[in-house]
């Protein structure tokens, strides 16, 4: 049986091989480090790395020491308290004969052990505690669209594309370049026969008439040369290249009412992360709008938005009034592709939950590319979700799931933004 061993380094003399198998042998505190990194960390800037520090008692490695084993005999000079055969308890290790304590200012420690997690690695241990490490790289690939661009000339191509100017400029090129020799031979052919006229030679002289054939043949051999060769032409060529997207604008719409605590914001939290990164890799250019509501909306940042400690009732129209008016007044045009992610626990007036739907319905679902409803709830469906799920019907591009626990995240991640067929 052969076994290989990668020996290699990887940047700076760092062995990538130790590094994984550090990574895997305290796995614990830096799941623990990158768990309290995300709750102090902004959704735009999720994707860096991280500092992680691990306490030095958690890195000690085991030794092994010698110590007495079995029977054996002591002689201690002076004794007068035993006698063969007596047997005494094993002194307790690192134990002195001082009475004294240390001061502080005496002590010695040792600093926490610090070392710093690369994007993938902080990546993979963000995304492992929802049961799915690797969706982030297979499930939410951006599909490329493509657009035709000139990229200079090709020498085969369709008629249709046969670029006429660079092909006669190339013509012509060709033709000086081939018949340059024998221009410049009839040139000087044709001064000397006319110094030889000028000098009163007759016409039947021998060099006169050698002149002439030779004028003559070049003359021909200048007309042999092709007006245009199929070497000559030139096609315009296309090639694909990535359509640039255009910019997209992401709204979080948060129920912030006194029944979602802590636990469903940081629920919400990571489905909010999801979806930007998502986006992130299909438009350069992202701008992120939080909204949070309980009786009223406001536009907040994303401190306040996640830890604001604010409540009330919910009136989740609220929420959805000042969305539309921000899309108007900011992102109408159809310059933006707006997003919208609004995660609930589904407690809503009754009343208003039919108000949601038809706001949803004649003013919001006309102007986004896509609206996902998530309900954080471990109960039965509330009146918001029944009201909301009327609106598929008149808009396919709005999609709702059901959250129970953080586990729950990707599963619904992913069938909101699986690949429709065509």
């Amino acid at each position: 049986m052969t076994h290989l061993i990668d020996r290699r380094l990887q940047g700076k003399n760092k062995s990538a091989v130790n590094r994984e198998r550090f990574l895997r042998r305290y796995k614990g505190q830096i799941k623990d480090a990158v768990g309290r990194a995300i709750k102090g960390r902004s959704i735009t800037d999720v994707e860096n790395g991280e500092k992680v520090s691990i306490p030095v008692k958690d890195v000690n490695e085991p030794t092994f020491g010698h110590a007495h084993g079995g029977v054996w005999e002591v002689i201690n000079p002076g004794n007068q308290e035993y006698l063969k055969g007596d047997q005494i308890n094993r002194p307790k290790s690192g134990g002195g004969s001082g009475r004294g304590k240390a001061g502080n200012s005496d002590q010695t420690s040792e600093d926490d052990f610090i070392f710093e997690l690369s994007r993938e690695e902080f990546m993979n241990y963000f995304f492992e505690d929802l049961e799915l490490p690797h969706m982030v790289k297979t499930q939410l690939t951006a599909t490329t669209e493509f657009k035709n661009q000139r990229a200079g000339y090709t020498v085969s191509g369709t008629p249709s594309n046969i670029h006429v100017l660079r092909s006669l400029r190339g013509a012509l090129g060709r033709r000086i370049a081939v018949g340059g020799s024998s221009r410049k031979r009839l040139t000087e052919a044709e001064h000397e026969l006319a110094a030889l006229l000028e000098a009163g030679a007759p016409l039947e002289d021998p060099v006169v008439q050698e002149l002439k054939k030779l004028i003559h043949h070049l003359h021909t051999r200048l007309l042999a040369i092709p007006f245009i060769d199929p070497f000559d032409l030139r096609y315009s060529n296309r090639i694909k290249v990535p359509k640039p997207m255009t910019q997209a604008v992401m709204f979080c719409i948060m129920d912030v009412s006194g029944s979602m605590d802590e636990s469903r914001k940081d629920t919400a939290k990571r489905f909010f992360i999801l979806l930007y990164l998502f986006l992130k890799r299909v438009y350069e250019k992202i701008e992120v709008v939080f909204i949070r509501h309980h009786t009223a909306a406001a536009e907040v940042d994303e401190n306040e938005f996640f830890h604001s400690r604010e409540s009330g009732g919910t009136v989740v129209s609220s929420a959805l009034h000042l969305l539309n008016k921000i899309i108007d007044e900011r992102y109408g045009g159809g310059a933006w592709n707006s997003y919208v992610a609004q995660a609930s626990d589904g407690d809503n007036w009754d009343n208003d939950s039919v108000l949601c739907k038809q706001l949803l319905v004649n003013s919001i679902m006309p102007k986004v590319q896509y609206y996902t409803y998530v309900e954080i709830t471990d109960g039965p469906p509330q009146n918001l979700w029944e009201q909301y799920a009327l609106v598929p019907d008149h808009h396919p591009h709005f999609a709702m799931q059901k959250i129970v626990t953080p586990a729950d995240i990707y599963p619904v991640f992913r069938e909101l933004f699986k690949k429709q067929p065509k």
